[in-house]
């Protein structure tokens, strides 16, 4: 038995978890497309035999979809996921979760209020194994006690994070996620600042105070022109890890000696993808989900929201939540 997945948005990132779930993970198959242009649509369905749908509703609804992946753009998110959640089907959503902590915890009411858990937040970061690999140094114990992570995220150019705000909730937000992730623990504050005066405030440099006592520092810069780049340092008592290049190989032309640097994030990303997807097509097919959750989803909206409010004042703000439903416990 295999999954049938519906995917709503066939854009960018539509596109290539329906090409990761076709060429990469046995238990899934796409189903069905919806996207509002129906040229993308057709493009991203054919290839793989999947039906296109007149709405993302349609898609949802039809009893040829099993679980629902949305990709579409971030307005969308929490309207599309409750819709998912009434109807009682496994969703994965794209970060962000919503556009904001409000909105966000609507969500996270609305699958409290269904008694059980069935959507997964779309932060990968959780299942590259680099990342695994670097959660695994600080659970080990082997740099000791952490005191602090730098973490760095740059794009050669970004068409969708352009604006002071956006560039926090879509693209800092990974950052946001991951280090809690990291860490295991609660981001108490935040400080965001920007060497930009006038303009498009990029890049932005975040200071992070955990509630554990550890400091992190994130630097996010979408524009940076040379390619993709994502780094994290975890500073200990006994030692330090780091993220390891992702280039395996090293060239030497036209008298220069280095390693390529990716472009794209997708391709940067593509094990966790792959890993992601096929976790969460396993579980859906049970009926359970473990990833990112609605929670996770909210808490990261919530310290986004801090963070543009710091941009704004100046000034460290705090990290305010909501009480956490026993279904995230």
């Amino acid at each position: 038995m295999s999954l049938r997945v519906g995917v709503i948005g066939a854009g960018a990132m539509g596109a290539d978890h329906i090409r990761t779930i076709s060429s990469s993970v046995p238990a899934a198959r796409v189903s069905a497309v919806y996207d509002f242009n129906r040229d993308t649509a057709y493009a991203a369905a054919s290839p793989v035999g999947a039906e296109v749908m007149g709405s993302a509703e349609e898609l949802v609804d039809s009893s040829d979809v099993d679980a629902v992946i949305i990709a579409s753009p971030d307005r969308t998110h929490a309207d599309l996921v409750r819709y998912c959640l009434a109807a009682g089907k496994q969703v994965l959503c794209e970060k962000p979760l919503a556009v904001t902590a409000d909105e966000a915890y609507g969500v996270v009411e609305a699958e409290t209020a269904g008694g059980r858990r069935l959507l997964q937040v779309g932060f990968m970061r959780r299942y590259d194994p680099g990342f695994v690999a670097l959660r695994r140094t600080i659970t080990d114990g082997v740099v000791g006690e952490v005191r602090l992570v730098h973490a760095i995220h740059r794009n050669a150019s970004s068409s969708t994070s352009t604006d002071d705000a956006g560039l926090i909730t879509g693209s800092m937000i990974h950052e946001l996620d991951t280090v809690a992730w990291l860490l295991d623990d609660e981001i108490a504050s935040i400080r965001v600042e920007s060497p930009i005066v006038e303009g498009f405030r990029d890049p932005q440099l975040a200071t992070i105070w955990m509630r554990g006592g550890a400091m992190v520092t994130a630097e996010v810069f979408v524009n940076a022109g040379y390619g993709y780049d994502v780094r994290c340092e975890v500073v200990g008592s006994q030692g330090t890890a780091s993220l390891a290049p992702s280039s395996p190989v090293s060239t030497r032309v036209a008298g220069v000696d280095g390693v390529p640097v990716r472009d794209d994030f997708v391709a940067h990303f593509a094990d966790a993808y792959r890993i992601e997807l096929s976790t969460w097509a396993a579980e859906a097919l049970t009926g359970t989900t473990s990833g990112p959750s609605a929670w996770d989803g909210y808490v990261a909206n919530a310290v986004a929201e801090a963070g543009v409010a710091s941009l704004a004042s100046g000034a460290r703000e705090p990290v305010i939540l909501k009480d956490r439903p026993t279904l995230y416990a």
